[in-house]
């Protein structure tokens, strides 16, 4: 049967040319970003560094999502691997399926993955003074995607360049497109790189630490831009962090990575009252409270761990306070479904929620059980209705 390639510039049906009459996607058809037990490794001297194991997650159209772990944790690698831009070697994607518009990505060729990335799936990187090109200005570099993409001549480029600088609220635009990456501050380093991902009208943002090295009223004025473009275009957003500070009133979804594993998947104001993992919690507890006064805060002992020696079965027990022996063997612990769109890998979750685990892991008697909420499953309902509060205001 003869294929033509379809109007938006990819289908349901497994590559960017579609069969003619064939149905193009909708949000009916299922999730607009659908990643399956993905698998990434990194082959090094030192060993094999299992990054990603069997990460699954999806994103709706117009919905945010946001990831967050500790450095290591497989975020980034994440992000990468859904865009294509894995160093490769070292880095080599080994499972899963990554679907956008129900089509595997994975197993695109290059040319058709190229027409996704950056056209239909954008991203803005960590650190936007590296990714810059020092030895051009900004209003080249954001023009050179509508000349290359678009075909645009180069005075129409630099009028679009223009336009997108304006959107992202970068003052006298006009006169600053002819300045270098190293004349603009932080923060409007950072809205350039947000211009540059925005110019081809993505379906999807993956938004990498977006407010790294940002002082807290850049950050603010960050996350609100970003939640104002995807408000007005109706695109998905991945939010990666390791701040849940950041994420509060942006995020609809929340995945807790750990040791490329998902280990806490729920809406963000149930993440924010009930943790329902360990490592969650003690995420939670490292949060400077507003509304008490300033003391010692409480941190997660130790550091994660080593992706070439993961340990067995549950990679967080070297450092949770709850672990008992069955944390310390396999298998890992499973991603299991609690309802209401939320899910926890750990052996004890029900007994987190319930209250009834003690450091050491063991039952609280009866007679002393809380019969709700943890001490810190209480200071993170409380962090949650400061940031509740916020919010309304």
């Amino acid at each position: 049967m003869a294929a033509k390639k379809s109007d938006d510039g990819i289908g349901r049906v497994g590559t960017l040319a579609e069969p003619t009459g064939m149905q193009v996607w909708s949000p009916n058809d299922g999730h607009l970003l659908d990643v399956q037990n993905l698998a990434v490794e990194f082959r090094t001297r030192d060993g094999v560094a299992k990054a990603i194991n069997r990460a699954s997650f999806h994103l709706d159209q117009g919905e945010s999502l946001a990831i967050l772990g500790e450095s290591g944790s497989g975020k980034s690698v994440t992000a990468q691997a859904i865009m294509g831009i894995l160093d490769s070697p070292p880095g080599f994607v080994t499972g899963g399926q990554v679907f956008f518009r129900g089509v595997d990505l994975l197993k695109l060729p290059e040319d058709q993955r190229r027409m996704v990335r950056g056209q239909r799936i954008a991203m803005i990187f960590q650190d936007a003074l590296s990714a810059l090109n020092p030895v051009f200005t900004v209003g080249w570099q954001i023009a050179e995607m509508f000349r290359v993409h678009k075909g645009l001549n180069k005075s129409d480029a630099r009028a679009e360049a223009i336009r997108l600088m304006e959107r992202v609220n970068i003052p006298a635009a006009a006169q600053r497109a002819g300045n270098f990456p190293h004349q603009f501050s932080g923060g409007m380093r950072q809205r350039i790189m947000i211009a540059m991902a925005l110019a081809l009208d993505p379906e999807i943002l993956i938004a990498d630490e977006p407010t790294t090295a940002l002082d807290v009223t850049v950050q603010a004025q960050i996350m609100e831009l970003l939640g104002e473009l995807q408000a007005e275009t109706g695109m998905g957003l991945i939010l990666i962090t390791h701040d849940l500070g950041v994420v509060a009133d942006v995020a609809d979804r929340i995945n807790v990575m750990y040791a490329g594993r998902i280990v806490e998947a729920a809406e963000v104001h149930d993440l924010y009252a009930h943790p329902a993992h360990p490592y969650t919690e003690g995420l939670l507890e490292s949060i400077p409270r507003l509304d008490q006064v300033a003391g010692e805060l409480k941190a997660i002992g130790g550091l994660p761990p080593n992706l070439t020696r993961i340990p067995a079965g549950c990679a967080f027990n070297p450092r949770c306070r709850y672990a008992q022996d069955i944390c310390r063997v396999d298998p890992v612990p499973p991603l299991v479904e609690l309802g209401g769109g939320r899910s926890s890998a750990c052996h004890f979750t029900h007994e987190l929620l319930a209250g009834k685990l003690v450091p050491a892991g063991k039952l609280v008697p009866a007679a002393t059980q809380v019969p709700t909420a943890t001490r810190a499953n209480r200071a993170a309902s409380e962090v949650a209705a400061v940031i509740e509060e916020g919010i309304d205001e």
